[in-house]
């Protein structure tokens, strides 16, 4: 988004764009893959989800519910 709006360069925004919503895929397999092979409940498995959505909402759970671990 600074390299759209900051620095008017649309150049960049295909490829990052991409790179994080492959990204953003791939954590939720590899998180429903942890889940299942860690046997987390129904809870955590959703408060990993909902959480990752939202910005540096990743740090807090792992900082809350998976360090402890």
């Amino acid at each position: 988004m600074p390299l759209k709006y900051l620095f008017n360069n649309k150049e960049y925004m295909r490829p990052i764009g991409m790179a994080h919503g492959v990204l953003f895929v791939l954590f939720i397999i590899l998180a429903l893959y942890f889940a299942l092979k860690q046997k987390w409940d129904l809870k955590k498995i959703v408060i990993v989800l909902i959480f990752s959505i939202l910005p540096c909402g990743t740090f807090y759970v792992d900082k809350k519910y998976l360090r402890n671990e």
